[in-house]
């Protein structure tokens, strides 16, 4: 290789993103990539050749996909966790971690004939025990309304806690009259829904033992009294339940990078189940007991992800907008691809934090 042929090389070498592996012709290509990217140490990361990925389904792809590094997917077949994605240090110890790794199904059947006997209705909240959970996860079954049916119709709520304890669980008695049950589905019947809890007496309930005392404009994620509220496509569930609450507490599955699609639409709670926790869901009739549970063991695995924690995470810190000076082409130019990562912070709100509250 000639003098020329090395620079060359070398600078090439010198414009490559330390998180992605893309490379660069000129750094300023690399510097805008890098202002636009935001790359993280909380992204999800190759344990062979720590590139950084979107997702775990990028991740996955890059482990395991179509088209996957090749060095990568050996190693990973032999010791990766098809569940967590981690590499593990030999063939056994990833036998022994991945049992440990797989959760078990509830058994939905029996949940659901119990809630149908009224055996598992929970409608009396302890607000003041000093067991009361900080997180907790929520999940709804609709029924359908209006002349078609398609209106969905808060029918059945259920609130599980970090153990998978029950809360709270009722069937709800909808403001509008019923025209389809959606049985094959929900599992509900006209006679479970006769003498149920009114709409707006379970959203009072529910809301007040989210806020758990404190007003709405005082809840924040750390240091107050409000819940940390896990589901899957909350959104619609509070919507339907006709419930406001604050953005900062909600942990919503349907919605974390990290568990999205390559193309960032949301995956399915089933499909999230059946690939990050092992055992399928919604076999016939679905429980939102069920749904509370796997949502809850989606959230704690993310939250339990060992990241590198930098003490102001995201760009939008007040701290942090003295690396807005920092990113001045001049500047950045001359710093290398780790330091141009070093400052560098996640546009999401990583759930690994949480842990810290």
């Amino acid at each position: 290789m000639d003098y020329r042929s090395s620079m060359e090389s070398s600078e090439t070498l010198r414009n490559k993103c330390a998180a992605c592996y893309r490379q660069f012709n000129k750094m300023e290509h690399l510097v805008e990539h890098m202002k636009i990217s935001y790359h993280s140490g909380h992204e999800p990361t190759c344990g062979v050749c720590k590139k950084h990925c979107r997702s775990f389904e990028s991740l996955r792809e890059h482990l395991i996909g179509p088209l996957p590094k090749q060095e990568c997917k050996n190693i990973f077949s032999l010791r990766g966790c098809r569940f967590c994605m981690m590499i593990l240090e030999s063939p056994n110890a990833r036998r022994i971690h991945q049992e440990r790794c797989q959760f078990s199904s509830v058994n939905a059947g029996l949940t659901t004939r119990m809630a149908a006997l009224g055996l598992r209705d929970k409608t009396i909240i302890d607000y003041t025990s000093s067991r009361s959970p900080k997180v907790v996860a929520l999940s709804c079954k609709m029924v359908g309304g209006g002349s078609d049916g398609s209106l969905d119709l808060c029918a059945r709520v259920c609130i599980t806690d970090e153990s998978d304890n029950v809360v709270f669980h009722t069937y709800v008695k909808p403001s509008m009259v019923v025209t389809n049950y959606r049985y094959e589905t929900t599992g509900i019947r006209p006679e479970n829904l006769r003498d149920a809890m009114p709409l707006k007496y379970a959203q009072r309930k529910i809301q007040e033992f989210l806020c758990n005392g404190e007003p709405m404009w005082k809840i924040r994620p750390r240091g107050g009294k409000g819940r940390i509220l896990v589901g899957h496509g909350l959104d619609h569930d509070l919507d339907r339940l006709q419930i406001e609450y604050p953005s900062s507490m909600i942990r919503d599955i349907a919605k974390y990078p990290p568990l999205m699609k390559t193309s960032k639409l949301s995956n399915s709670l089933k499909y999230l189940t059946q690939a990050y926790l092992g055992y399928d869901i919604h076999v016939g009739i679905q429980d939102p007991y069920e749904d509370c549970v796997a949502t809850m063991r989606l959230y704690t695995r993310m939250r339990y992800q060992k990241h590198k924690m930098e003490a102001y995470p995201l760009p939008a810190d007040v701290q942090n907008r003295s690396n807005q000076v920092a990113w001045r082409q001049s500047e950045v130019e001359r710093m290398s691809p780790n330091e141009m990562l070093s400052i560098s912070r996640s546009y999401y709100y990583c759930w690994c934090l949480d842990s810290l509250a």
